[in-house]
């Protein structure tokens, strides 16, 4: 059989497999809801393998040989505490993945980068190696690998990591996308930023792109969401048994918040490989946003804004006008980290549409936003397009905005800041210096690799506000 594979998921981390969770269990109701036949065809190939069984049918009379089609999800889980997983497992999505796909512990990392990288990545990396190759043996063209974990609990940030860190080497050629989750300053998890800043310096080194996703931008849009559709507006509201209002899959009924902010990520997953999965006026290929959108090897780190930051088949609410859309993509209200990117220096952004959208309606808008933006002087017409003809589950057009942007900047400032406070008391230090092959040069080294990177921010904002004497005609990138 003939088979296609446009990307491949790597779950690490309770945080990466509870996205997993909404982002298959979304991605099925998006491809059933455009393949009215269920028939297996190249679109479904991107996420899923198809397996055929065959299986006695008794009809009555006599029993009959048949042969059934199932889907197998393209993708590892592993965590090194085995709960979440679990639960996928005795869940709705069970059917979707089986044991070849799976690498649990019991034990946990005890939320430290240390146990994660160096104790677990050497006694799993066999199997880790094992699977990937399994998988990508399966295929016939494998465009990229997804990462998709935590930055502050010790397996998303430590085993995490060291998957990237093994992608690189088993597969140097296949592009490595990752989605962070980063953790918020009232993080309960009291060495989340030695976590988050050992693992920063992993991404720096080994990403190909990284989108950071912020959980306080996260449970401050599901804030927005709920008093939105709680505001007695009678044209607003929340459909019956809907992901918004009800738990769904995996997760637990007493972790229902989660779910919703779970399911922001894994929309943006969806909208971010639309392109490639379904028809386009425009297609946008992954390759394609790391070529247009990273001027600098090391400045990978993409800021993202979804609009509508909820589904339509979930919530009842009037549409959005087309440029209104665009508007609040360049919003700070739509930012999946707390930042303003319109106050600060834009390298390159892309756009990608979905829905009945038409090229003059990206162009026109571009040529309105344009002047209220700031692009780094040698490269005002940065712009990268994508237009999907398919919309999500619900919608009539939506937009994702992929900005390389120095307004991560204070993401990664508040980050030292926070591990600074506790690395020059020494706090906490002596559980990553316990471990075999951790040694303190490696918190030296990861700070001084974020101060590099917040340093090359800061000589790009130095130039914001210089011009060039002859800026070009705007030319939107095909």
């Amino acid at each position: 059989m003939l088979e296609y594979l446009g990307y491949k998921n790597t779950y690490v981390g309770q945080c990466g497999n509870q996205i997993g969770c909404r982002f298959w269990d979304l991605a099925l109701r998006e491809h059933a809801a455009v393949n009215k036949k269920g028939v297996y065809d190249e679109a479904l190939s991107s996420f899923f393998r198809n397996v055929d069984t065959r299986v006695d049918v008794n009809d009555g009379t006599n029993v009959q040989r048949r042969k059934i089609c199932s889907l197998k999800a393209r993708a590892v889980l592993i965590d090194m505490e085995e709960s979440v997983v679990n639960e996928i497992l005795q869940g709705p999505l069970k059917d979707l993945f089986d044991s070849k796909q799976l690498i649990t512990d019991v034990s946990g990392s005890g939320n430290n980068w240390a146990v994660g990288h160096k104790v677990y990545g050497g006694q799993y990396r066999e199997q880790i190696v094992e699977k990937l190759r399994r998988a990508a043996e399966q295929c016939d063209c494998l465009q990229c690998f997804f990462v998709i974990h935590s930055m502050g609990g010790g397996t998303g940030s430590g085993l995490g990591t060291f998957v990237l860190n093994t992608l690189e080497e088993e597969f140097p050629e296949v592009y490595r996308f990752v989605t962070s989750v980063y953790p918020s300053a009232e993080d309960d998890v009291i060495t989340s930023p030695y976590n988050s800043v050992l693992a920063m310096k992993e991404l720096t080194e080994h990403a190909d792109c990284v989108l950071p996703i912020e959980n306080q931008a996260l449970v401050e849009i599901v804030n927005k969401i709920y008093h939105m559709t709680n505001s007695g507006n009678a044209r607003i509201g929340v459909k019956q048994k809907s992901l918004v209002s009800s738990s769904k899959g995996c997760v637990k009924e007493t972790e229902k918040p989660f779910d919703t902010m779970n399911n922001i990520v894994a929309t943006l997953l969806l909208h971010l490989t639309s392109s490639a999965r379904f028809e386009g006026s425009l297609n946008m290929d992954l390759n394609e946003i790391s070529m247009n959108l990273v001027p600098f090897p090391q400045l990978h780190y993409l800021t993202s804004s979804l609009t509508p930051l909820y589904s339509l088949a979930d919530v009842s609410v009037p549409s959005r006008r087309l440029d209104q859309m665009f508007s609040d993509a360049f919003s700070k209200d739509y930012q999946l980290i707390q930042a303003d990117p319109k106050h600060n220096l834009y390298l390159a952004c892309a756009l990608l549409v979905r829905g009945n959208v038409q090229v003059s309606d990206l162009r026109r808008n571009i040529e309105r936003l344009k002047p209220s933006l700031h692009f780094v002087s040698w490269n005002q017409d940065a712009w990268k397009t994508g237009l999907c003809s398919v919309p999500p589950v619900g919608h009539s057009h939506s937009l994702l905005a992929l900005a390389n942007n120095t307004c991560v900047k204070p993401t990664f400032m508040e980050l030292r800041d926070r591990f600074s406070k506790l690395y020059k008391k020494k706090a906490h230090l002596h559980h990553y210096l316990h471990v075999n092959g951790m040694e303190q040069s490696c918190f030296t080294e990861a700070l001084s690799s974020l101060a590099s990177l917040i340093e090359e921010y800061d000589q790009l904002d130095a130039t914001k506000g210089m011009s060039i004497s002859d800026p070009p005609r705007l030319n939107v990138a095909v």
